[in-house]
């Protein structure tokens, strides 16, 4: 017998579960439990049992209908000041947080402790004398709210959970169907709330084709910063604060940060083959044009000097190559 057949077979149980099944005799009763099972897992599934009769009590993948769905737009730094505020209006009694890590539930569990509100935190890292300890004392009513990731709320069976938040919507549409199954048992009635920033949208796609419904749209806590609903699901990544815009790079300039040796930083590179290519001197000749152009005696004209502007390279040609006349 497996509950949740669906993570156990999708959670690297295969091998184990096909151990024990030889330790099994042959002629035996198969049972999975499930609320969704995706096609891959019924697959898999199959591959184990024979001619299984398939039990559904409700439409796959359906969401309770005592259970009210909402969904606020709000961006990722502002989620915290939003559960703040429905703790406060809401009137949760007792609800239950999910977070998509494990380090996540701890920061939530901090931060809500830290204004005044009592939470505990359940996750895979937690030792199960940990674990036993946060349940009792969210059964007992001593803590409002029980933090906790996906796989450590799969087992919890706690009667009188009015709220489900979603702190973190979950990259799978399944997993939502479990979530807000944990509140509105027992012909009760429950509210599900999710957070939803602006990089989660295509999770809330997923889930809605998943359901078939429209999760409706609450209105953002005043003060806060909401994610606008007509916003595209994929947009450009924005660039962080205080980051310099990439510069403009060359056809076939390198972006690694070399700099060949002897080249100074913003320095053209040479092309191969002319490594003993001076730049030219640009520099203006005015100064040298103003002084007269005197001979060895200081008084006539100098036949070695040109009289034209020109530049060092051809200067220091001149001087080392004799004038025909002088010889």
């Amino acid at each position: 017998m497996l509950d949740e057949a669906d993570r156990m077979l999708d959670m690297g149980f295969i091998n184990d579960i096909r151990k024990l099944i030889t330790y099994l005799p042959k002629q035996r009763q198969n049972l999975f439990f499930s609320a969704t099972m995706p096609k891959a897992m019924a697959d898999l599934a199959g591959s184990i049992l024979r001619n299984p009769s398939q039990v559904a009590v409700n439409p796959v993948a359906s969401t309770a209908e005592r259970v009210t769905q909402g969904v606020i737009f709000v961006e990722q730094g502002h989620k915290q000041a939003v559960l703040h505020h429905l703790m406060s209006t809401a009137g949760i009694e007792r609800g239950l947080v999910f977070s998509r890590t494990k380090h996540g539930a701890d920061r939530i569990v901090k931060n809500l402790r830290a204004a005044g509100f009592p939470a505990e935190a359940i996750h895979g890292n937690k030792s199960q004398a940990q674990r036993e300890r946060a349940l009792e004392a969210f059964r007992a009513g001593h803590s409002k709210l029980l933090v906790a990731t996906d796989i450590a709320a799969r087992g919890i069976d706690i009667d009188g959970i009015s709220h489900v938040i979603n702190f973190d919507l979950p990259n799978v549409p399944e997993s939502y169907v479990h979530r807000i199954g944990r509140t509105a048992r027992a012909g009760a009635a429950g509210e599900a709330i999710s957070f939803c920033a602006g990089d989660e949208r295509v999770y809330l796609r997923d889930i809605e084709r998943l359901t078939k419904q429209i999760v409706p749209v609450l209105e953002t806590p005043m003060g806060l910063t909401p994610v606008r609903s007509a916003a595209p699901i994929h947009k450009a990544a924005s660039r962080p604060q205080g980051q310099r815009p990439p510069a403009h790079r060359q056809e076939g300039q390198r972006t690694d940060g070399y700099r060949p040796e002897g080249q100074r930083t913003g320095e053209a590179r040479r092309p191969e083959g002319n490594k003993d290519v001076r730049r030219p001197d640009t520099r203006s000749d005015t100064r040298q044009d103003q002084r007269p152009n005197r001979g060895a005696n200081g008084n006539g004209p100098n036949p070695n000097r040109p009289s034209t502007p020109h530049s060092r390279q051809g200067a220091n040609a001149n001087r080392s190559r004799p004038v025909q006349g002088n010889r």
